[in-house]
């Protein structure tokens, strides 16, 4: 890791913070993302400054940014692109779709059928779209922040697990405090803050390179595996799981995350590290990093639901019991 790379972290912070008031782990689960080369899914309601933060993230990298509002009747070829015939070349030419954009914000992905959803994560996952005969490469970067309401259910096609697995994150924005709010409302009235570039694709690649070149002790990466393991039998792991109004289901979870997520939850310590000037990764880097890492990858049983148990109860109930090196 250079003295470069944090500065540059610092750069992008501060530029970030001057648009975007408060998110802070809105800011740096975006951050995290980014320097691990994963995608985000966040859930909050609108107007909480989850386009604002994404967008000014993009610009002050320097980075392409193009948002796409996922609506029923949207199909693949709106998100990819299609062959379209030029008359004049008596020929098919391909049209790309908005995907091709170093930076997407998918918004409200879960209103979008299931085509579209496949097509946007196969993207994420691959790096590449086929159109028509042709494969095309994505540009890299290529970050998706994708969003889904928590409240609106109505005309929802909610994302099948094995799709929400390839989410490196899901973040969960509330609502500013107080003193955050008046500051949001004070800048209303002031001129538009330009976002001045302090970055760039190369930029971003020595980011990642720096990340990936943090230190995991072998106890660090145990201690990831252990917690994942533990939220596909809590029970056989010693975790009692416990609901909001005290009741206690003898079994809780129904799907507990995968091999993908000790993958992604050490990829996160080494993010969060690098996030705070350091190294080497901690355990409580893992403990910072568990929470958005296995929310969305952990379902619950029907027994537990009608406790009233969430994913987050599991998780926490994890944290709290298995033994931290």
């Amino acid at each position: 890791m250079t003295d470069l790379a944090l500065e540059q972290v610092k750069r992008l912070r501060e530029e970030v913070g001057r648009v975007v008031v408060g998110q802070r782990a809105l800011v740096d689960g975006l951050l995290v993302a980014l320097l691990c080369g994963g995608h985000v899914l966040v859930e909050g309601v609108p107007g909480v400054a989850k386009t604002t933060a994404v967008r000014t993230l993009a610009h002050a990298l320097g980075l392409g940014f193009r948002r796409i509002q996922f609506t029923p009747d949207l199909l693949p070829a709106d998100l990819l692109g299609t062959p379209i015939y030029v008359p004049g070349r008596e020929r098919f030419e391909v049209r790309r779709g908005p995907i091709f954009t170093p930076v997407l914000l998918g918004d409200e992905i879960n209103r979008a059928p299931a085509k579209v959803q496949s097509a946007l994560l196969e993207a994420m996952e691959e790096r590449q779209v086929t159109i028509g005969d042709e494969t095309f490469a994505l540009p890299r970067p290529f970050f998706v922040m994708a969003t889904q309401n928590p409240v609106e259910l109505e005309g929802t096609y909610p994302l099948p697990e094995a799709q929400i697995d390839r989410f490196l994150l899901k973040l969960v924005v509330s609502y500013p405090d107080a003193g955050e709010e008046a500051e949001i409302v004070a800048r209303d009235a002031r001129a538009d803050v330009a976002v001045r570039p302090v970055g760039d694709a190369a930029v971003v690649e020595e980011l990642q390179r720096s990340a990936g070149a943090v230190y995991v002790a072998p106890a660090v990466t145990d201690y990831a595996v252990r917690l994942v393991r533990a939220t596909r039998d809590p029970e056989a792991a010693g975790v009692r799981v416990v609901g909001p109004e005290g009741a206690s289901p003898t079994r809780p979870v129904a799907l507990g995350a995968s091999p993908r997520a000790s993958i992604y939850l050490v990829r996160a310590a080494r993010a969060h590290a690098l996030l705070d000037g350091r190294t080497f990764a901690t355990p409580h880097d893992v403990k910072r990093a568990a929470p958005d890492v296995l929310r969305h990858r952990v379902l619950v049983s029907y027994e537990a639901e009608a406790d009233g148990v969430s994913p987050e109860n599991v998780v926490a109930a994890v944290l709290g019991s298995v033994e931290t090196p």
